[in-house]
């Protein structure tokens, strides 16, 4: 298949020239079952990469507090405050996104989910304080489902896309059963004036998405969708003009300039909010409140349906520390009667 926009030109290594094991595919820079590509393979504590519990406050007991008794909630408890490896975030990250079928893999099954090498799971495990690969496995159908999940092997690829999406929609859910980071960060984009909405690339269409409704209620929203040498100059000016707070929507693949430019707007004084593929994103380290909703990678390029709708949540929990916010609706609807700006 052609290099298309994102895509990565090789099928054997991901865009910082980490190889990808076990054979997976590239989707939009992505490994097929895994939420993003990362480094080769290391031995535990390699490289003094931190843990993403340790990143922000998204990350960790705040940010996915709301997950609570579900399995991936349960999972994510193991890897809490832990400084992990990028491969061993990489392995953790597949085991959140598949939960349910975790505690019936071996080791060599969980190592091609998440496209390491069988040893690198096996000192994932030792890392994590567990003898070996089984002792965590026998813990894991301890604290996960007893049966494994729905069977779809039958489903068409197009189909076990659609389920995959409803997977990670149910995720989110589970997620959003504590509501407070979401609030939280309603308030913070809210008393932002201006509010800058950052997103590049695989991000643009959600970081637009979000700015063409949040205008509609919010006085003054600045859409920073283009990268380049003026991104940062962009950001100062929404730092003078009164900006305390960004918004960043940030898919795989995660652009270098994407982490550089949250890094550049924390050094600037604002706070930033980040919608994220997950809990162990590269940009989890720049961010102040990181909100996770999983992509799907079961197509040539990934899917954002439950980015899309935290989005969404993200507007109406902003809406609710607007006062004015319904009557600017209002004020809309009316002007666009008048100008017939819609088909009846």
């Amino acid at each position: 298949m052609s290099t298309l926009g994102d895509r990565a030109a090789g099928g054997d290594k991901d865009g910082d020239g980490g190889t990808m094991g076990g054979g997976g595919t590239m989707r939009d820079g992505t490994a097929t079952g895994v939420g993003r590509a990362t480094g080769v393979d290391e031995a535990p504590g390699a490289g003094g990469a931190s843990g993403a519990g340790e990143a922000s406050e998204g990350v960790g007991p705040q940010g996915d507090a709301g997950v609570g008794d579900s399995p991936a909630g349960r999972l994510q408890s193991l890897f809490e405050g832990r400084r992990l490896t990028p491969t061993q975030r990489r392995i953790a990250h597949s085991m959140v996104r598949s939960a349910a079928d975790v505690p019936f893999l071996s080791s060599v099954e969980l190592a091609e989910l998440a496209g390491v090498s069988q040893p690198s799971v096996t000192r994932f495990a030792v890392a994590l304080g567990f003898d070996g690969y089984p002792a965590l496995r026998r813990h894991l159908r301890e604290v996960a489902p007893t049966e494994q999940a729905a069977d779809t092997a039958s489903y068409n690829e197009y189909q076990q896309a659609v389920e995959a999406e409803i997977e990670n929609l149910r995720h989110l859910a589970a997620v959003l059963a504590d509501p407070r980071p979401v609030a939280r960060a309603g308030r913070l984009l809210a008393a932002s004036r201006p509010l800058p909405v950052l997103g590049l690339r695989a991000a643009a269409s959600q970081a637009y998405g979000f700015a063409y409704f949040a205008a509609k209620v919010h006085p003054d929203v600045r859409l920073l969708h283009e990268g380049g040498t003026m991104l940062q100059d962009r950001i100062d000016a929404a730092v003078r003009a009164g900006a305390t707070a960004l918004l960043c929507f940030a898919l795989p693949r995660h652009p270098r300039e994407v982490v550089d430019a949250l890094g550049y707007a924390k050094e600037a004084g604002l706070t930033v909010v980040t919608v994220a593929d997950s809990a162990f994103a590269p940009v989890a380290k720049v961010s102040d409140l990181l909100l996770p909703a999983a992509v799907g990678t079961g197509l040539a390029f990934d899917t954002a349906c439950a980015p899309m709708l935290l989005g969404r949540v993200l507007l109406e929990a902003m809406c609710d520390d607007l006062p004015d916010a319904q009557a600017r609706l209002e004020q809309f609807d009316a002007r666009a009667a008048v100008r017939g700006l819609f088909v009846e």
